[in-house]
This record gives structure tokens, sequence and C-alpha cells, in this order.
């Protein structure tokens, strides 16, 4: 179960600085007016997919008066949010050739995550997508690994992280969990935290 941002995902490509570094430069929309118009009231709703993100978007862009329309933010957002990091692509191919199921674990809403899996391609090197707007909770919300862990249910996840506090939620609801810092953390397909590997 690997985490996508700060894990997989790592900032814009052309430097890995965050995705709004240059926002109000290039599209004429504050950080922090964004912050306090959609991402602030919204987004806990929005990725868990309670609500929909883009009437919501539409409507704080239209309260900022923001000279850009939802779609060009969106396309804007994750294009510019998608910076693989080449480490940890190359161990998710390695260890699925070794026979590990590797799934992308993530707090996304459903339009990034399509992205993802589908333009980014990141479908081509994991088995499929758990995440947060298709389960209804986020990590580490323990719902969140209740209901993740239903589709594997011989299974004991590994869950790779890079927040501390998803670790240990994962680990409360039984999983075994990894807290990521650099892609030396990753472990080989002989390390002993896999216990017996689900094949």
């Amino acid at each position: 179960m690997l985490d996508i941002d700060g894990v997989l995902i790592d900032g814009r490509p052309e430097d890995g600085a965050a995705w709004h570094t240059d926002l109000e430069a290039d599209l004429g929309v504050s950080v922090q007016a964004l912050q306090d118009t959609f991402f602030g009231p919204f987004w806990q709703d929005i990725v868990i997919g309670k609500t929909e993100m883009m009437p919501r978007l539409e409507a704080a862009l239209a309260m900022i008066d923001a000279p850009v329309s939802a779609s060009a933010l969106r396309d804007y957002w994750y294009e510019s949010d998608s910076r693989i990091v080449p480490e940890v692509a190359d161990w998710a191919r390695a260890i699925r050739a070794e026979g590990v199921q590797v799934f992308l674990c993530s707090n996304q809403e459903v339009g990034r995550a399509y992205y993802l899996l589908n333009r980014l391609a990141l479908g081509e090197f994991v088995s499929g997508i758990v995440y947060s707007g298709a389960i209804g909770a986020a990590k580490p919300d323990p719902v969140f690994f209740r209901r993740a862990a239903q589709g594997f249910p011989a299974a004991t996840p590994l869950l790779i992280d890079d927040v501390s506090e998803n670790v240990e939620g994962a680990r409360q609801a039984g999983w075994r969990a990894i807290h990521y810092r650099d892609p030396s953390d990753l472990p080989a397909a002989d390390d002993p935290i896999w216990g017996p590997i689900p094949r």
C-alpha cells in the first residue's frame, strides 16, 4: 500500500517544488485566497467524496474574482503536482516482479486519482489504487484502514507513507507500516517486515 504524495509523487516535474509555488504569477490566483475559500472550508469533504470538487472550486474562484476557470486551475494543479520519484517507481516495478501486489493508497479526490492512474500512467507499475474519495474516509481515520483492508481479506497490508499519523493509524488497525523519508526506507523483497508475502 504505497502512498502517493510525498512518496511516489513529489511536487512539480521541473524542480519538485509545491504545485502552487507560482500559482499567482502563472494564473493570477492567490494561494491564501484559495486556501480561505476552497481548501480550508471544503477539502476534507471533497477528499472523502462527500461533495464534488468542481462546483466548490468554481464558486471559490468566483468569490475571489479569479481570472481563470476552474477547469484551467484544476489542470494546472494536476500537471504541476506530478513529478514521479524514479527510485520509488523502480522499486514498485521490481517488487511486483517478485510477486508482491502493489497498490497506491492515498487521500485523493476522484478526479486526481483518475488523472494519476491513467493520464500519468501510474497504473503501469501498480496493481490498482485504494483512495479516500472512493472509500469515504481518509487516512488516518480507522474507517479508512478497515474499509481498505476489506478488499484483501487474506493479507496483512503494508503501508508505506510519509505522514507519521498515517503510519501510526495503520499500525493501530493491524497493518504493517513504514514511515517513509527517502527511497532508502523502501523494503527489499526479503525484508522481514513483509512476513509471509501475499502472492
